[in-house]
């Protein structure tokens, strides 16, 4: 196999302007003197952004008109644009499609619960992990996102949420489109954001926040030191080497053991429980000596086994394990003593799911300028870019 590229992929999109989210709130008060203003008005701003989810600077009735449009172009570019939306479950289950100022395509995920709701975000347009099973990795990277570009799904989850009569959201997924931990210092950042409380962020629950990564051990480490103690999700796959190698190329350079050492440590660290994510994929990784190797890796560790019955994406030939099968999975590992679960498969509707999210596109510009829209799709694998 071909050696792993894992240098900083060059992006062959343009970063999105300066954004308020984008800044500490330390940060936004210099911003604002800079303009000429107090820097009290960075408290109101944020309060507006953060504690309100109020996105339009000329709805911030408090501030003077002549600030509003100041305000506007040096702290609040319109960063994301809604291309499409659609939802299924009696409205519980809503994708959104947006379109970043380069044009390049993500998409959010937000789902309603009786106990909470949820938002699942993308970290990076398009993936480059390659991971075979999953939409968006077959369509490469595009680029990073931005700090404030994966806030501001977070922020319109939020508004979304409240106006959908969801409720008030409480969770964030970061299991969306692209590899978080390739794009480190911008995710980290978004969770001081979101973690932080008014007015410097969103005041959410460290312990309602996951982060998922196929494995990349360095930045897992990284991660432990930031005394953020999100709950750290390892899309694993495959217990043995030589078929998570293939399902899950980032193992070619670290291997089931690399990985897993580093998720035992961050859970001593954090005392937060790691959560194994594992796609269920028919003769390919769903055999029952698979599931008893899986239960002796995690035996005694600080870990909970996440089932993803693997969702359908056009011309895969990939297919889900049979219900019998994955009962027996679960029958073992939980005989092994170790926690499991069967995800949910909401969303797969709108390509929603676990391994669907893509955002293919298809544009079509007639004279009346309306775009059509192909399916999109939703993926959990990932970008090295360390």
């Amino acid at each position: 196999m071909p050696a792993l590229n894992l240098s900083p992929a060059k992006a062959n999109r343009s970063m999105p302007p300066r954004h308020l989210a984008d800044l500490t709130l330390a940060q936004r008060r210099e911003a604002v003197v800079e303009l000429g203003e107090p820097a009290f008005r960075a408290n109101q701003l944020s309060h507006h952004y953060f504690a309100r989810q109020v996105t339009d600077v000329t709805a911030m009735t408090d501030l003077p008109a002549a600030l509003r449009d100041r305000f506007a172009d040096a702290l609040f570019p319109r960063l994301l644009t809604p291309v499409k939306e659609a939802d299924c479950d009696n409205g519980a289950t809503r994708k959104t499609l947006w379109r970043l100022h380069d044009g390049s395509l993500v998409e959010s995920v937000l789902m309603g619960y009786p106990d909470r709701a949820t938002v699942c975000v993308s970290s990076q347009a398009g993936c480059g992990m390659a991971c075979p099973f999953c939409a968006t990795g077959q369509a490469g990277l595009t680029r990073n996102m931005s700090t404030a570009e994966i806030v501001e799904q977070i922020v319109s989850a939020a508004r979304s949420s409240e106006e959908a009569d969801l409720g008030r959201l409480s969770h964030v997924v970061f299991m969306g489109m692209g590899e978080p931990l390739a794009n480190y210092s911008r995710v980290v950042a978004a969770l001081r954001r979101i973690t932080s409380p008014a007015p410097e962020g969103l005041g959410l629950s460290a312990r309602h926040i996951t982060v998922s990564t196929v494995g990349l051990v360095p930045a897992i480490r990284r991660l432990t030191d930031e005394d953020l103690s999100v709950t750290l999700a390892v899309s694993l796959h495959a217990p043995d080497d030589e078929l998570r190698d293939e399902l899950v190329p980032i193992n070619n350079r670290w291997k089931v053991a690399e990985v897993l050492d580093a998720a035992w440590h961050y859970a001593k660290r954090t005392r937060r429980r790691v959560s194994i994510e594992y796609a269920m994929i028919r003769d390919v990784n769903d055999q029952p000596w698979r599931a008893d190797l899986l239960g002796r890796l995690l035996k005694g560790k600080l870990a909970h086994v996440n089932l993803i019955p693997l969702n359908p994406t056009p011309g895969s030939r990939w297919d889900a394990s049979p219900k019998p099968v994955e009962r027996e999975f679960v029958a073992r590992l939980r005989d092994a003593g170790i926690p499991t679960t069967v995800r949910d498969t909401r969303g797969q509707e709108i390509d929603g799911a676990c391994g669907q999210l893509a955002a293919s596109q298809q544009l079509a510009e007639p004279q009346g300028g309306t775009e059509e829209l192909a399916h999109a799709q939703r993926g959990e694998s990932r970008k090295v870019a360390l």
